[in-house]
């Protein structure tokens, strides 16, 4: 993928056929002013074995990894993304594993919170979903709260302290 990347997408990106670009693992995100179907024939006919499909924003929105990219007049604005598919599966609160293990899939989701900059709305839909989830693995609800207000405090600290390094 880095030889496509250094081959192809940084000449689109000098000679200004694509705007943005960025790779994580298998899924390239490429922003473009032109006809998609130019970008993708030339990328599937660089190796046999690899194929690339066009994803196109749908009402301004395209989803990216674990992201809903929604494109508005002036800004760009993200929200958490769950595949269809996405089934919720934690590890019960009952279980024999390490605390840290059982917890670690709510970290992340509150990590994930409080980290990306998202609207409120968002925030608050999304803490509505892991308040859903935790439940269904025998959670306490304190726990989740708990785990939120001390994850808020260090990122609010980590925050303070770019900004007083500044």
């Amino acid at each position: 993928m880095q030889h496509i990347e250094e081959l192809f997408i940084k000449h689109w990106i000098e000679s200004e056929e694509i705007f943005y670009s960025k790779r994580c693992i298998d899924d390239i995100i490429i922003i473009y002013d032109q006809n998609e179907i130019a970008i993708t024939n030339v990328m599937n006919g660089i190796n046999e074995h690899l194929e690339f499909k066009a994803t196109e924003e749908i009402n301004n929105s395209i989803n990216y990894l674990d992201l809903t990219i929604n494109r508005n007049i002036n800004k760009i604005e993200l929200d958490i993304y769950r595949k269809p598919t996405n089934a919720d599966i934690t590890i019960q609160y009952t279980s024999n594993h390490q605390q840290h293990h059982k917890q670690a899939t709510f970290t992340f989701y509150i990590n994930r919170i409080l980290m990306l900059p998202i609207t409120d709305q968002a925030k608050k839909k999304e803490w509505e979903k892991i308040l859903n989830i935790a439940p269904k693995k025998w959670f306490p609800h304190k726990h989740n709260l708990q785990h939120k207000k001390e994850r808020n405090s260090q990122t609010k600290g980590k925050t303070d302290e770019k900004r007083n390094s500044k």
